[in-house]
């Protein structure tokens, strides 16, 4: 890894990342059935001198999340454990293979608010260049975003929401003509607020 992403992996080892807030949530607002358990991959490769996320576009034509931009994951299946899922899936939307990610740590898990999904973020150093491939049906591009491009004042503004009966702040970040934003966006604010430190 490179001195940025060995200075990140080190701070996310020292992270603490939370549980998602459910204990906040009024019996009456919780989703009938509770939550589902996802996971996701947060890819990151220097690119030019610069650290980059790698995202994909949903294709406009899924039922879920139709057209929007996020990380690659889904659904935990029974007993398989959160990682596990953040990988196989990473490996199913963009031909990523498990072993040439290396796992840096997990930010805070966050609800996913437009299903009822509690979502495990973990985030790895994957290598570029690579013959990434995005799946057909599940990802229609397959984007590398400068995280200085996120961080930016003018990408970046929040919106108060209530959803399951609480407020939780929303996160929208606008780049490239792409406005990221719902689980993907709270996942990238927390870690731009840890990249920023060092």
């Amino acid at each position: 890894m490179s001195a940025s992403l060995d200075a990140l992996a080190a701070a996310l080892t020292a992270f603490d990342a939370r549980d998602a807030p459910v204990e906040r949530i009024p019996p009456d607002r919780l989703p009938a059935g509770g939550f589902s358990r996802a996971a996701v991959l947060v890819p990151l490769h220097e690119r030019d001198g610069e650290l980059h996320v790698l995202l994909t576009r949903r294709p406009t034509t899924m039922r879920r999340h139709a057209g929007q931009v996020s990380f690659p994951g889904g659904r935990v299946e029974p007993g398989e454990e959160s990682l596990a899922a953040a990988l196989r899936e990473a490996r199913e939307e963009i031909g990523l293979e498990a072993s040439r990610a290396d796992v840096m740590g997990r930010l805070s898990e966050t609800l996913v608010l437009q299903s009822a999904f509690r979502l495990t973020p973990w985030v790895a150093s994957v290598p570029y260049p690579y013959p990434y491939v995005a799946a057909a049906g599940e990802v229609e591009e397959i984007l590398h975003v400068p995280l200085a491009a996120l961080a930016r004042p003018d990408a970046h503004r929040v919106e108060p929401r209530e959803v399951y009966g609480m407020k939780l702040d929303v996160h929208f970040f606008s780049v490239g003509g792409d406005v990221i934003w719902g689980a993907t966006g709270r996942v990238l604010a927390e870690l731009l607020a840890i990249w920023r430190t060092l």
